[in-house]
């Protein structure tokens, strides 16, 4: 237990404790005061590039381009590139890891943690033209954040480095020298400046706003000259001229203590440790202050950089990297000496009962009440160990304590085990992930994951993600396609072998989507190997817009075909036709059925123009003529639809359709006699068919003019006189009508006129035609007719019963006579068949 408590050291009631992560692996030789140097939170990575201002250069020596080099936090160089820009301020990272490289001149170049060179964005033309004096890099909800400090003591800032929006703060009013310090403070989802023009602090906003804010420091000074502004952006820390520190709310309302630092010398950094204390850096000394005035000495024999962190800060020198913290209340309460916590018990007793002695249920009996908690405190201090024999030890006594207990859910348990497991492997020095528990909190698994992934520890994120269990779509799945996209960028190794490479890595991995890699492969001029890629996509919804962005337009037809989905061929086919000259355009889906026909059908609805050139130039004359009636059609003009029927009709000719060439023949003789009737009557008769136009011809009275068109037409008479008695029906002409019927012998029988006779309701005229009825038909006419008594008659001469139902069934209320003797005279059949 001494042990563990070694390394601590008491800030107030509170213990702060520093731990060795790792031995830096570029070698204690690496000067960091000679470098601009910039750490991602969380365990990230470290960039450094020489910083000219901070080395000596000989008269008349050549000024040569830097190198920035990107490590691990275990210091192994991940890898250097040389700098070929303008002149760097500052080195940052984003929130996703991508390096940010701010110049002089306000442009921003991002790099990926490879040093790829990712996109660049502007700061703005005002920080161009007058120059960018000092950086801030901060977070808050959006992502990362630059704020630059321009030479015309401007402040600019951009939230979000994924999705860059210039905005111009507010002035200081009465600024004309560089303000003596400043910082970015993000609260109620705004980020503001807060900047010190000497002794005054002015918080500044993007809407214009700038308020002077009072500082409650009560010793004297004339000026603050550094500022920090905790992780959680709840608590500022100031520093002035005089060498008083104070500790108090961002919001400036509250201070908690004002600490003489008895030096004046303004430190390197200033940083938070967490939430509970700050830390100034002076060349050798590191100076921890806490809330209640409390203070800390370590010293720093080499140069060092800070870097703070949710639960405390991590320092990296040249020969070590460490992690200085508070030491959480409940690694306190087990470890802390003479401690009577629940926690410390069991783990006493877990320690004597490895020692097999009979006084750890001693120390069972003590805290038998208070069991459950005293798991849960053990299991909890074994997550903020950073060192694995620690780890097994208080998991060991949570594993004891547990045992007595029936109703102990063993969940927490578990996946407090899987979660020290995954830290402890991505601690490794290989890897240089540093994760605390709280940080892998807030950080997430997921997470987690894509750091793993975008350092290239493929492995290792599969194996994590199949021992946590994590559904393939977000796990190995994900983890296998980034491999995929790294592997297609690999120089030197056969096409074919990559492919065959990935597809049985990959296989039918549910999640992966080869299109995406093969997107990859041709982005870095793969073109060849995108395409065997392809091969095994087998959504060709996937294949198909890629084998187009390849230019490979035949291919993206076949697959189209093949897959059987029309608005996809419809996507190819559209794109060929845009791409292609028209004469090639056809010969290239000329010998492709499936393409052909939908291009026909597409042509009929959207192009009937295209589809009369495309059977042109196959010879297809017969669909040429019918493309050609159909565009008659939409003629206005009645000259310009004859000549074009006449075109229709010369195409049915040569493709010797002797039924088309007729029909186009007699349309264009019926618009001619049309056109002439319209003439003489002054009535419009264009666009009728032919038995339209003899019909309205005979309700008009024109009988003579309907004749000469049924002779012309040669239309047969029993459509004809069909025709006739209807529209004479119509028009009220039964003197007509009459006399049409005894024209001569009615080639449709007289039953037609007594259906249009009653259609019209007229029984009078309808009885007229009753007597010339055909016999099998005549009782239906007279029921028609409303005669069901003769009807009735003429069914018991025909002696058809079945007929005498029908008159029966038509027998209402009112006519019960009638029916009576319907029922008679079937009686007296029924009895004559006996």
């Amino acid at each position: 237990m001494a042990l563990v408590t070694a390394s601590w050291n008491p800030l107030g009631e509170v213990f702060y404790r520093k731990t060795e992560l790792y031995s830096m692996a570029w070698g204690a030789n690496l000067n960091l005061s000679q470098f601009m140097v910039a750490a991602s939170p969380y365990g990230g990575p470290i960039a450094l590039m020489r910083d000219d201002s901070k080395e000596t250069r000989a008269q008349g020596s050549v000024k040569v381009k830097p190198i920035v080099y990107i490590y691990s936090a275990a210091g192994r160089e991940i890898t250097s590139f040389r700098w070929t820009s303008g002149k760097v301020i500052q080195l940052g990272w984003s929130c996703t890891e991508d390096l940010l490289c701010i110049q002089d001149d306000g442009i921003v170049l991002v790099y990926d943690i490879f040093g790829t060179f990712k996109r660049t964005f502007s700061m703005g033309q005002e920080a161009k033209d007058t120059k960018v004096l000092e950086c801030k890099l901060f977070n808050n909800y959006q992502g990362t954040g630059i704020a630059v400090l321009t030479s015309s003591y401007r402040i600019f800032v951009v939230n979000n480095t994924e999705d860059p929006r210039i905005r111009r703060l507010a002035e200081v009013p009465g600024l004309d020298s560089p303000p003596s310090s400043w910082a970015m403070i993000t609260q109620d989802r705004q980020s503001r400046a807060l900047v010190a023009k000497e002794a005054e602090l002015y918080l500044l906003d993007h809407g214009g706003q700038s308020q002077q804010q009072e500082a409650q420091v009560t010793a004297p000074y004339s000026s603050f000259i550094e500022m920090a502004v905790s992780f959680n952006n709840k608590y500022l820390a100031l520093f002035t001229d005089t060498g008083i520190l104070s500790i108090g709310s961002a919001d400036l309302q509250k201070v908690y203590c004002e600490f003489n630092t008895k030096t004046q010398a303004r430190p390197q950094q200033l940083v938070w440790c967490g939430t509970g204390a700050i830390i100034g850096y002076w060349e050798t000394i590191l100076l921890m202050v806490g809330p209640g005035k409390d203070w800390i000495k370590y010293n720093q024999d080499t140069p060092a950089y800070l870097v703070p962190e949710v639960d405390g800060l991590r320092i990296i020198s040249s020969d070590v990297h460490e992690f200085l913290e508070k030491v959480p209340s409940v690694v306190e309460d087990i470890f802390k000496i003479g401690s009577m916590a629940p926690g410390a018990m069991l783990y006493e007793a877990s320690k004597e009962f490895q020692k097999g002695s009979q006084r750890a249920d001693e120390y069972i009996r003590m805290i038998k009440d208070k069991l459950a908690l005293a798991v849960e405190q053990c299991m909890d201090a074994a997550g903020h160990e950073y060192e694995p024999k620690n780890q097994k030890a208080l998991l060991r006594a949570a594993s004891f304590g547990k045992c007595f207990l029936s109703d102990f859910s063993p969940e927490s348990f578990v996946n407090m085990c899987q979660m020290l497991r995954v830290m402890n492997a991505v601690r490794d020095h290989t890897v240089g992930l540093p994760l605390t528990y709280m940080q892998l909190e807030h950080l997430s698994v997921d997470v987690l994951i894509d750091r793993l992934v975008s350092r290239r520890h493929y492995c290792l994120a599969i194996r994590i993600c199949q021992y946590l269990k994590m559904p393939e779509s977000k796990g190995a799945s994900r983890v296998l396609a980034h491999w995929a996209c790294y592997k297609v960028q690999q120089t030197g190794v056969d096409d074919e072998l990559i492919a065959r490479a990935i597809s049985q890595k990959l296989g039918d991995t549910p999640g992966v989507s080869y299109s995406e890699i093969a997107n990859k492969a041709l982005e870095v001029g793969r073109t060849e190997l995108a395409i065997r890629l392809l091969d095994y996509e087998p959504r060709a919804a996937e294949q198909v817009p890629l084998l187009m962005k390849m230019k490979r337009d035949q291919l993206a037809l076949a697959k189209a075909i093949e897959s059987g989905d029309t608005d996809l061929i419809y996507t190819v086919i559209l794109h060929l036709k845009g791409s292609m000259q028209l004469g090639e355009f056809f010969m290239a889906i000329r010998n492709l059925p499936v393409a052909h026909s939908l291009f026909l059908q597409f042509c009929r609805q959207e192009n009937p123009k295209m589809l009369q050139d495309l059977y042109y130039q196959e010879d297809n004359l017969q669909e040429e003529g019918n493309c050609k009636v159909m565009e008659s059609y939409k003629e206005e003009r009645l000259d310009q639809r004859l000549d074009t029927l006449m075109s229709a009709l010369d195409s049915y000719t040569k493709a010797k359709n002797d039924l088309g060439a007729k029909l186009t023949d007699d349309q264009i003789k019926l618009l001619k006699y049309q056109r002439r009737l319209e003439e003489e009557l002054n009535r419009p008769y264009l666009d009728l068919s032919l038995h339209q136009t003899i019909y309205r011809l005979t309700v008009e009275n024109n009988h003579k003019l309907a004749e000469q068109l049924k002779k012309e037409f040669k239309v047969p008479d029993r459509r004809y006189w069909w025709l006739r008695i209807t529209a004479l029906a119509e028009a009220g002409d039964w003197t007509e009508l009459d006399r049409f019927s005894k024209s001569k012998k009615s080639p449709i029988g007289y039953e037609p006129f007594v259906e249009v006779c009653m259609q019209h309701h007229n029984k009078y005229e309808a009885q007229k035609y009753l007597p010339k009825v055909s016999q099998e038909n005549k009782v239906k006419c007279f029921i028609k007719a409303g005669q069901l008594e003769q009807a009735a008659e003429v069914a018991f001469l025909q002696k058809s019963e079945a007929e005498l139902n029908m008159v029966l069934a038509k027998c209402g209320p009112m006519q019960q006579d009638i029916a009576e003797k319907v029922r008679t005279m079937k009686a007296q059949l029924q009895g004559a068949k006996r």
